[in-house]
This record gives structure tokens, sequence and C-alpha cells, in this order.
């Protein structure tokens, strides 16, 4: 089990408000912060305000929404079948990849999808990290807000639309799935 600290670290996503979480990666990630800097000497190029920067800040963001499944899917793995897996010869190594990892599938399933999801509407942090470039890290989120801020109603409401059908259909795969899974 995770230790309290590290699990209040993984959830601060979920109560920090965006533009705060976005602001301190925008430091961490910029030319000058610790994984910035890094990343512009290997790269030659700034996580800021770049397709790669919003991906590593989406992650960030999404963190919880991924932990969570997959902490619930090994805290569930039958300990018994590990231990047989063992028995019979496996390396623990062997044992993760041929029974914890296959047992696990559904969350990993929840995980990709969950995230995935709570990406999609994002605002604060990708526009603190990524700003609004048309072609390159212009986000839907933004581009409503953009279409708002200029009275275009009809194109705001387009984009919500979209992203409101595109949410609900995720979602309701995911329940499907989960649902088919738990009645085999």
């Amino acid at each position: 089990a995770a230790k309290p600290a590290v699990q209040a670290i993984i959830a601060l996503p979920i109560v920090l408000p965006p533009t705060v979480l976005g602001f301190y990666l925008l430091i961490l990630l910029g030319p000058e912060g610790g994984i910035g800097r890094w990343w512009v000497e290997l790269t030659g190029s700034a996580l800021t305000f770049s397709f790669s920067g919003l991906v590593i800040a989406s992650c960030v963001y999404s963190l919880p929404f991924a932990v969570q499944p997959l902490m619930a899917a090994f805290e569930s793995l039958d300990v018994r079948q590990l231990e047989a897996a063992r028995t019979l010869g496996a390396t623990p190594r062997d044992a993760f990849f041929s029974v914890a990892l296959p047992q696990s599938k559904r969350g990993y399933l929840n995980a990709a999808v969950l995230s995935f999801a709570h990406t999609l509407g994002e605002f604060g942090v990708v526009l603190m990290v990524g700003g609004n470039i048309p072609g390159a890290t212009r986000v839907v989120s933004i581009a409503i807000y953009d279409h708002v801020e200029s009275l275009n109603y009809a194109a705001a409401h387009r984009l919500s639309a979209l992203l409101l059908v595109l949410a609900f259909v995720i979602l309701l795969a995911l329940f499907v799935v989960n649902r088919r899974g738990q009645k085999a």
C-alpha cells in the first residue's frame, strides 16, 4: 500500500486549481526549470508552449485518474495465484507479467480511458504550459473560450457539444466494457 504522503502528492491535481498546477509545471518545465533545462540540453527545444510540454502537463494533471484504477486493480489481485506461480518456478518478473498484469487489464483500461477523458476538456494547465498557439498548442477547450470571448456562441456551442458527446461516448463505452467484464 502506498504511503499517505505519496497518495496525497498523487491526488493533488484533483484538489489544486488547474492554474496553480499549471503555474508550477510552467516553472518546472520552462527552460530555466529542472526538467525544462534538461529537455533543452537533450533536444534543443523548449517544453513550454509545445505539444510535448502539453502531453507531459496533461499526464501530471490526470495522474490521479490513472493511479486510482491501477491501485484498485493490483490490490484486488488474488495473491494465491501469484504464490502458485512462484511455487511452480516463476520468477517475480514472470509472475508479474504472466499473472498480475493479465489480471489487472481492466485497471489499465480504466486508467487509460479515464485519464484521456479527463484531459479532453482541460483548460488551466493547458493554457499555462502550452499557451494558445493555433496549429501547435490550441486545444478544443481553449478554442471554446476564444469563441465565447469573441461572442461567437454558435461556434462555442458546436465545439462544446462535440466535447460533451465525445466524453459521454467514451464513458459509456468504458461502463459497457466494465459491465461485460464483471459478468464474464
